[in-house]
C-alpha cells in the first residue's frame, strides 16, 4: 500500500512539475514577444567568421610593438559571402583587432554598399574557446560533483535563463528592476534548492532564508543609498544607460540596487543551504535534540560559514575593482577624493550590502530551522 501511494505521490509531483515547466516557457515566450528598438544602425554591417589565409603586410616593428594596421586576406566560413576571398585590414587596438597570422580563425566586419564590401577584423575568433571552457567546468562539475553537481549544472542553467529571457526582457519592457530582481531571485532559488536538496522542510528553511537575507541586502542598499547621496544615475556608463532609457521604458535609476540582489544571491543561498543542511543532520542523529539547542547549534554553524562567506563576497567585488584601485594608486590621489567618490561608495554599497544579506540570514535560518526540524521529535526531516 505504502508502494503504491509512494508512486502515485511520484506521478502527480511529476505532473505538477511538468505543468509548471510548460507555463515557464509559455511565460518566456509572451515576455519576450516585442519588437526592440533599434538603437544602432547595422543595415549593410554584418560580424562573420573568416580565417586569415595570408598575411600581405605586417604591421610589427622591430621594437616588438605593432603599429598601425595589418593587411591580410581572408576566407569568408560562414554567412552570406560563404567561400569568398577577400583583402581586410585588423587594427592594433587594445580593444579591437588582432594580431593576425595565416591560418587565425577570427570574426571580421562586414561593411557593404551596393557591390562594394569591406572587411575589417574585430577580433580573434573565442567562440570555441569559450564553450569549450564552460564545457570543461560542466564536466568538472558532473564529473567531480556527480548527481549533485549535474543538478548543480542545471540549476545555474535555469538561472541565467531566467536573467537573459526573463528578467532583462522585463526591465526593457518597463518593468521595475527591483520587483524583476526580486521575482528572478525566487524562482532562481525555489528551483535550485528544490532541484539540488529535494522538496523537504530542510529546502523550505534554506529558501525562506535566502530570500530574507536577498531582500535584507536590497534594502541596505537603498538605505546607504539615501544617506550617501548615490543612486543609479552616478554609475559610470549612464550616458550609454540614458540614451538606451530614450527608446525603451527601462528604469535606469533601480539598476544598480538590482545588480546587488542579483550578485548576493548565490552567496546567500549557500550560507542558508549550509546551516539548514547542517541543522538537518543534527536534528537526524539527535532526534531528542531541543529546539534551544538546535538553534544554537545552527547559529555556531552560521557564524562559521557567515566569515568565510562575507570575505569572499567582499574580496570578489574588490577583484572586479582592482584596474580602479591601480589607477587610484598609481596617480596617489588624496583619500579625501578617493573615499568620496561615487565608484569607491558604489564599490562599498556592492560588497556591505551582500554581506549584510548573509549575515541576516544566518539567525533567520537556524530560527526557522530550529521550529521546523522539531515540529514531530523523532522524525526524520528528509
Amino acid at each position: 500500500m505504502k508502494k503504491v501511494m509512494l508512486g502515485k505521490r511520484r506521478a502527480l509531483t511529476l505532473l505538477l512539475a511538468s505543468m509548471l515547466f510548460i507555463l515557464f516557457l509559455l511565460g518566456i515566450v509572451l515576455i519576450n514577444d516585442f519588437d526592440k528598438a533599434e538603437i544602432v544602425g547595422t543595415y549593410g554591417r554584418d560580424f562573420e567568421n573568416a580565417v586569415v589565409t595570408r598575411v600581405i603586410k605586417d604591421n610589427l616593428a622591430e621594437d616588438g610593438q605593432r603599429y598601425g594596421s595589418q593587411e591580410i586576406e581572408i576566407e569568408i566560413t560562414k554567412g552570406d559571402h560563404e567561400g569568398e576571398t577577400m583583402e581586410a585590414t585588423s587594427p592594433s587596438g587594445t580593444l579591437f583587432g588582432a594580431d593576425c597570422k595565416e591560418g587565425m580563425r577570427v570574426i571580421v566586419i562586414l561593411s557593404e554598399s551596393g557591390d562594394t564590401a569591406m572587411a575589417t577584423v574585430y577580433s580573434q575568433d573565442r567562440t570555441l574557446a569559450i564553450y569549450g571552457y564552460a564545457l570543461l567546468f560542466f564536466l568538472m562539475l558532473g564529473l567531480i560533483g556527480g548527481v549533485k553537481g549535474v543538478k548543480a549544472a542545471i540549476s545555474l542553467i535555469f538561472a541565467l535563463v531566467c536573467i537573459f529571457a526573463v528578467m532583462l526582457p522585463l526591465m526593457y519592457r518597463g518593468v521595475s528592476p527591483l520587483l524583476s530582481a526580486v521575482l528572478v531571485s525566487m524562482f532562481t532559488t525555489v528551483f535550485t534548492i528544490f532541484v539540488v536538496s529535494g522538496v523537504s522542510r530542510k529546502s523550505v528553511a534554506a529558501i525562506l532564508g535566502t530570500v530574507f537575507g536577498v531582500i535584507i541586502a536590497a534594502v541596505s542598499a537603498v538605505m546607504f543609498g539615501i544617506v550617501a547621496g548615490i543612486d543609479g544615475y552616478n554609475v559610470s556608463d549612464i550616458e550609454s544607460l540614458l540614451y538606451i532609457a530614450q527608446y525603451s521604458k527601462v528604469n535606469v535609476g533601480e539598476l544598480l540596487f538590482a545588480g546587488i540582489i542579483i550578485s548576493a544571491l548565490g552567496a546567500v543561498m549557500d550560507v542558508a543551504v549550509d546551516i539548514a543542511s547542517a541543522m538537518n543532520e543534527v536534528k537526524r542523529h539527535k532526534p531528542d535534540i531541543t529546539r534551544q539547542a538546535l538553534f544554537h547549534a545552527g547559529m555556531n554553524v552560521g557564524r562559521d560559514t557567515m566569515g568565510t562567506m562575507s570575505n569572499t563576497l567582499i574580496l570578489a567585488f574588490v577583484g572586479g575593482s582592482l584596474s580602479t584601485l591601480v589607477l587610484n594608486y598609481a596617480y596617489n590621489l588624496p583619500y579625501m577624493q578617493i573615499i568620496n567618490s561615487y565608484n569607491t561608495g558604489i564599490e562599498i554599497m556592492q560588497g556591505i550590502a551582500g554581506s549584510m544579506g548573509i549575515i541576516a540570514a544566518v539567525p533567520f535560518v537556524a530560527l526557522i530551522g530550529s521550529i521546523f526540524f522539531t515540529q514531530k521529535p523523532g522524525k526524520e526531516n528528509e
